[in-house]
């Protein structure tokens, strides 16, 4: 019998905020209803914004909460062959395609009336079939979406607590989403679907802005052959005004909170809205 596993990973380009704490606390809730494993990955491709500074205090910050996860930390950055191998293997298939436009030249190319998919603008396919790019410059790879929905039929997911979801219309309004980048090669789309299936997890837990790149990493799983985790989309933790709540000013961060002297329990408190930080006397 399999053992159910699932994962938190954040992305060292930041200290730790209220935010990732409310996620991780929807990671391990999820998991210890579902008698999983939860595992720790850094998703640290993003060398222009990752800090390995900021990895370490994520993971004492983690620990002094109270977080416990199973086995060694992974990285991604320690991981680039895996990419690369699935990279050249959706190249074989025909499944990728080389670009070079810039986001000002995609912009223009919808002449003033662009159009946006849940993956934000969407690309026009403009460097689709040609043959005259110099691949000896940096280019992108995108996914050729229309192609690939040809070719692996069904895209439904199992959730934990939403029955079954069909993501092939989610997947047709994306359009063809980068895969690899110019700057910093394998994209968060493609390196988070092969860990997903390298490392065995059998569910996924992520937040609900996470829905749309769910629909290409189950095409990606769907031309690679890999297995289909369960999936549960939990709710954000939002700000005052209504935001999913990101990189914030120090009076958010862990650090600075357990600097004025609060307790794991009370910052995790606070995370799950059980508990307001703004309230608290010592923030006087």
């Amino acid at each position: 019998m399999t053992c159910a596993q699932t994962r938190f990973a954040p992305s060292p380009n930041g200290l730790l905020h209220l935010g990732h704490v409310f996620a991780a606390e929807q990671v391990w809730r999820v998991a210890e209803d579902l008698g999983a494993k939860t595992m720790l990955r850094i998703e640290d491709t993003d060398f222009t914004r990752c800090r390995p500074a900021y990895e370490t205090t994520m993971l004492e910050d983690l620990a002094w909460l109270g977080f416990e996860w199973t086995g060694p930390v992974v990285r991604q950055s320690e991981r680039k062959p895996l990419y690369q191998a699935a990279i050249d293997q959706l190249r074989d298939q025909g499944m990728i395609y080389p670009c070079q436009c810039t986001r000002r030249e995609i912009e223009a190319s919808w002449q003033g009336q662009p159009v946006y998919g849940p993956e934000g603008l969407r690309y026009r396919g403009t460097c689709k079939g040609r043959q005259d790019l110099d691949l000896s410059q940096s280019v992108a790879w995108r996914l050729d979406m229309a192609a690939a929905l040809a070719r692996v039929g069904t895209l439904s997911v199992d959730t934990v607590t939403q029955g079954q979801i069909d993501f092939r219309p989610v997947a047709e309004a994306t359009g063809d989403v980068v895969l690899v980048r110019k700057d910093i090669g394998s994209s968060y789309h493609l390196a988070v679907t092969i860990d997903d299936a390298e490392q065995g997890m059998t569910h996924v837990i992520r937040g609900e802005d996470m829905r749309a790149a769910t629909a290409v990493h189950r095409v990606l799983q769907g031309l690679l052959g890999l297995p289909i985790p369960a999936y549960h989309f939990h709710p954000l933790l939002m700000d005052v005004d209504g935001q999913k709540l990101a990189k914030r000013d120090g009076s958010e961060g862990v650090r600075s909170l357990r600097a004025r002297g609060l307790s794991p329990a009370e910052i995790r408190a606070a995370a799950s809205g059980h508990w307001s930080v703004q309230e608290d006397s010592r923030n006087a």
